[in-house]
């Protein structure tokens, strides 16, 4: 399966671009302490040590850059949007950081030991360019991962959410369409897309996470204030609307109360391959 071809890709690009300048200020509180737990199984994946040339690509506010640059690798950050590189600047002052396309990297042609994308693939207009890319700027023997979320059945968060929004909200409120947001979140689907790029020693699997919570409205809250395709429908929705979906994600999360805490399972996608020549 390649990219989705009925898409207005510009149109979808800059919804997500916009997206991201929105959210960028909520992202870290919103998702930070969970997928920042994928920092380590990531650069693991790849090997990046003391030396490796690193490019993270959709890096955030560099979640992922920190964590290699603490490891003594070399590393270049990237994302399309600005106020997030502001933000990834901020916190790691020493690390270069570039506004950049994924699906056109400003790079020349094996440039980097290791690339990598922790749960960016799925904002892109055209993901299998972006594994191109990687490809390109890929050294012979370089290695590739990314991360994406594991179907809405297994990664609960993702799941209690969208059921909410189909039992009591509107889906079609005329947003730009994109590829499926959980197309990669099958393992054979993202094995096939690093092949058919190029990649050997392909690996893909899930990697269980828990979502540790103080409330049962974190869940809600991060949804619609540090995401885009799902923060834009729940904002498209009705007061009333929304707070049917509010209540109704509290009382699934409720179901995860833990010790006066909450833990949803949000389990990842890991997939990685190597260049060979």
């Amino acid at each position: 399966m390649s990219d989705t071809p009925s898409i207005d890709a510009n149109a979808f690009h800059e919804f997500e671009h916009a997206g991201w300048e929105r959210a960028a200020e909520h992202y870290a509180d919103a998702f930070g302490a969970l997928t920042t737990m994928m920092a380590a199984p990531l650069l693991d994946a790849v090997g990046v040590s003391a030396g490796t040339r690193v490019l993270d690509v959709a890096c955030g506010p560099g979640f992922v850059s920190g964590a290699a640059a603490a490891r003594g690798a070399n590393v270049v950050g990237l994302d399309f949007s600005a106020a997030m590189i502001a933000l990834a600047r901020a916190r790691h002052p020493a690390i270069e950081f570039r506004e950049g396309d994924a699906e056109a990297l400003l790079f020349d042609a094996a440039s980097f030991d290791v690339v990598v994308m922790n749960f960016g693939l799925l904002h892109l207009a055209h993901p299998d360019r972006a594994i191109a890319e990687a490809y390109r700027v890929l050294r012979p023997r370089g290695r590739y991962a990314f991360t994406i979320w594991a179907p809405p059945k297994q990664a609960v968060g993702f799941g209690i959410v969208l059921n909410a929004l189909e039992a009591f909200g509107r889906l079609d409120v005329g947003l730009p369409e994109g590829p499926p947001f959980f197309r990669f979140s099958e393992t054979e689907a993202s094995r096939t897309a690093l092949q058919s790029a190029g990649f050997t020693d392909v690996e893909c699997r899930t990697v269980p996470l828990t979502w540790k919570l103080t409330s049962a409205d974190e869940v809600f809250d991060a949804m619609s204030r540090g995401g885009v395709r799902t923060s834009a429908v729940l904002r498209a929705q009705t007061p009333e609307v929304l707070e049917r979906i509010q209540s109704a994600v509290r009382q699934e999360i409720a179901r995860y109360a833990r010790d006066g805490a909450f833990e949803v399972p949000m389990p990842a996608v890991m997939a990685s391959g190597t260049r060979l020549g």
